[in-house]
């Protein structure tokens, strides 16, 4: 878990734009074969974590409803972030029409002023945006990607098959007409394009794009890899009342011969406050801390007993797939917000490896055919 990602580029490496950039994991992820010219976040303590790590001459702090097309430089791909408060089931499901979601139509509209769009598109959110509503925010996105000319699919892709965090995310890739893609033979599922959301989005739509995409096949580190040993602990009074907040039935549930770490969060339950903890050796999804059940659990579980404290900064970057050479200025708190809502990297990155970096191959190589034709 503590190696660096490898920072070669290739020779021909190509341009990117990150929209909703956050603390910068999708420009790391994307670094191997794409080179980041432009990045854009709302968010102070986001902005200062990937100035630290990627630079700032090429970071826009800025609110995308303030900013113009005509200003970015021309790019092979634009990624989007957008917003998930809007479709996330921890929230109200407002829509993608929704004020923070919906912001992914300002970033339609930047695209639009470009002087010409980026001939490959990603944009990334919650499970919702399939799921909530019947898919009717994937179904408006994918239709107005489509009505720009592109060949539009998208991918759930789960953290959890490269991370032991559970952490599923919808990436929607869109491909400009012209690009030959390479799609999952007709019949036959994918692994990240199973299950009845897929199915009832085919009903629905005859022009979605099966992506055909390696599995991932690395071997997942597991929750105590990622785990700081020289974390402190609060005081006894505080750990025995959290530890007071687990159900006398899923401590039942611990294994008295094995010493093990596990992963909770504090939550409301039939009007009392408990501590679920999860079993299966993985953590809970990641958050935003902004407030005290947002902010994940470990309990430790040994000889002597147990003990309890909350998640700390490098942990939760672990837990991403950052490096631990990733830098995470500021408070505890600055840098679990930084971790909290990000892209896991592996995810991005394999997504980059072994889709984007192919198509952006076959982009370029069809635009010097044409010149070369003319």
């Amino acid at each position: 878990m503590n190696e660096s990602p490898a920072r070669e580029r290739p020779k021909n490496t190509y341009t990117a734009l990150d929209f909703f950039a956050g603390s910068g994991l999708v420009t790391e992820a994307l670094s191997p074969w794409f080179n980041v010219v432009w990045a854009n976040d709302v968010s102070a303590k986001k902005a200062r974590t990937y100035a630290a790590n990627h630079g700032e001459g090429h970071f826009v702090f800025e609110d995308i409803k303030n900013i113009s097309g005509t200003q970015l430089p021309p790019a092979i791909l634009a990624w989007a972030s957008f917003p998930c408060q809007d479709l996330s089931l921890a929230g109200k499901i407002g829509g993608i029409h929704a004020p923070r979601s919906g912001l992914v139509w300002e970033w339609l509209r930047v695209l639009d002023e470009l002087d010409a769009r980026p001939p490959i598109l990603v944009a990334e959110n919650v499970l919702g945006l399939l799921s909530s509503k019947g898919g009717a925010g994937y179904i408006d996105l994918h239709n107005a990607l489509t009505e720009r000319g592109y060949n539009v699919g998208p991918l759930l892709i789960d953290a959890r098959r490269f991370l032991p965090q559970s952490r599923p995310r919808v990436f929607v890739v869109a491909a400009r007409h012209g690009i030959p893609i390479k799609q999952l033979p007709r019949g036959k599922d994918l692994w990240a394009q199973t299950g009845k959301v897929f199915s009832r989005l085919r009903e629905r739509l005859d022009n979605v794009v099966p992506w055909d995409i390696e599995p991932p096949k690395a071997l997942i580190p597991r929750l105590e890899e990622c785990i700081e040993k020289d974390a402190p602990f609060p005081k006894k009074e505080w750990q025995e009342h959290n530890l007071s907040l687990i159900l006398e039935k899923r401590l039942k549930q611990f294994d008295s011969s094995k010493e093990t770490i596990s992963a909770g969060y504090r939550r409301i339950r039939n009007g009392r406050q408990v501590l679920e903890i999860r079993f299966d050796g993985i953590a809970g999804c990641l958050r935003t801390p902004c407030g005290g059940s947002s902010k994940q659990l470990l309990i430790f579980k040994a000889a002597e007993g147990f003990k309890i404290r909350f998640m700390t900064a490098r942990e939760a970057a672990r837990l991403m797939g950052a490096p631990d050479s990733y830098k995470l200025p500021g408070t505890y708190l600055d840098g679990y917000m930084a971790m909290g809502d990000a892209v896991a990297m592996p995810a991005a990155r394999h997504l980059a490896k072994y889709l984007l970096h192919p198509l952006a191959e076959v982009a370029c190589a069809n635009v010097r055919k044409h010149q070369e034709a003319v």
